[in-house]
C-alpha cells in the first residue's frame, strides 16, 4: 500500500518501485486516501491471510498498518511486514537496516523476499496502542502537534521546519516550571518531577535528515522498553541534553535526567492532560499512559 502524501517519494518513483515489485512479487497496490485507511487495509490483510504487506510511506502509515495487522493480537498468521522508506524520518526502516533511498531499498527488500529474510521484533504498546519505535509524553509530543499542524497547512516536515518548531515550542510554548509527569516501574520507586519522557523500543529515537538522534543508544527490537525522562527545562541543562542526544552517549541518571533499559511495563502519569505521540503522530492529551513491551511481536521482510 502507498501513501500518496509521503514526503520522500513522487509518483515517478512510486511508479519504478511498484515496477520493480511486480516484476518479483504478486502484488496488488492499494493507494490510501482518509486517515485510518492502511490500518483498515491491514486489517484486510489479517483477515485474507496474505503473506506480505508492503508499505510505502513514512513511520505514520506504518503505524497504522501495524495496528491493522495485529488488532487480534500477535500470532502465526499475522502477514510479514515491508517497509519501503516515503516518509520524512522513516525511523523504523533505517533501524532495520535499509537504504534511505526508496529505489534501494526496494532493491534490499526485494532480495529479503527472495531468500525469505526476516527477523522477529518487540513491539510496544501503549494504552493499547502498538507502537513501532517511540512513544512519548510533553515537550517532544507538543512539537508533533505543532509540526501537524503546519504539515495541515502544507508546509513540507523538513530537519530545518523541525528545529525551529522545536524552538519555539521549548521558548514559547511548552510550561518550563511545572513538571505534570512521573514515571512508575516495576520494582523501584517513581521518578516524579519530569517534563519530558521518551520510551524507545528500538534507538535510534528519531533522525534529524542523516543524523540519529539517541536518548537510548542501547534500546534494542530484541529486549523490553528504554526510557529516558528529562527533569529540568532551563537552557543550561537542555543544551547539555541536547549535546548527548545528538552525539549519542550513553546517558545516566542525573538530578537532570533519568534513563532505563529492558523495561517490561511502566507507566506515565500526568497531574494535568499532557500531550503524546506515538511513533511521531499525535494521539489526545492524556493523564495517564500505561506501556508495555510485547516480544516477538511482528516479522519484519530484512
Amino acid at each position: 500500500m502507498a501513501n500518496p502524501n509521503a514526503t520522500t517519494t513522487n509518483e515517478w518513483v512510486r511508479d519504478v518501485i511498484v515496477s520493480a515489485l511486480r516484476s518479483e512479487v504478486d502484488c496488488e497496490v492499494i493507494t490510501t486516501t482518509h486517515p485510518g485507511h492502511a490500518r483498515e487495509l491491514g486489517e484486510q490483510a489479517l483477515r485474507e491471510k496474505l503473506d506480505v504487506v508492503i508499505t510505502l510511506g513514512g513511520d505514520g502509515t506504518i503505524n497504522e498498518v501495524v495496528n491493522g495487522l495485529l488488532s487480534d493480537g500477535p500470532g502465526p498468521d499475522v502477514p510479514a511486514l515491508a517497509t519501503v522508506p516515503g516518509g520524512s524520518a522513516n525511523v523504523l526502516a533505517r533501524a532495520a537496516g535499509l537504504p534511505r533511498d526508496p529505489v534501494e531499498a526496494t532493491g534490499v527488500l526485494l532480495g529479503g523476499l527472495h531468500d525469505h529474510r526476516y527477523r522477529t521484533i518487540s513491539l510496544g504498546r501503549a494504552n493499547g496502542h502498538w507502537f513501532t519505535m517511540n512513544a512519548g509524553m510533553g515537550l517532544d509530543a507538543e512539537i508533533i502537534a505543532a509540526m501537524e499542524v503546519q504539515r495541515s497547512a502544507g508546509k513540507k516536515a523538513s530537519p530545518a521546519r523541525y528545529l525551529a518548531t522545536t524552538l519555539r515550542e521549548y521558548f514559547r510554548g511548552t510550561d518550563r516550571k511545572n513538571p505534570p509527569i512521573t514515571v512508575s516501574r516495576p520494582g523501584e520507586p517513581d521518578v516524579d518531577h519530569v517534563f519530558v519522557c521518551i520510551v524507545q523500543n528500538a534507538a535510534p529515537w528519531t533522525f534529524l535528515s542523516d543524523l540519529p538522534v539517541n536518548p537510548n543508544p542501547g534500546a534494542s527490537f530484541d529486549e523490553g522498553l528504554a526510557v529516558f525522562a528529562i527533569r529540568d527545562l532551563r537552557v543550561a541543562p537542555s543544551l547539555w541534553v541536547s549535546r548527548s542526544l545528538i552525539w549519542g552517549t550513553e546517558p545516566g541518571e542525573s538530578r537532570s535526567r533519568y534513563a532505563q533499559r529492558d523495561l517490561p511495563w511502566l507507566t506515565l502519569r500526568a497531574d494535568r492532560p499532557t500531550a503524546v505521540q506515538i511513533d511521531g503522530e499525535r494521539i489526545d492529551p492524556v493523564v495517564e499512559l500505561e506501556l508495555v513491551s510485547v516480544p516477538a511481536a511482528l516479522r519484519l521482510v530484512v
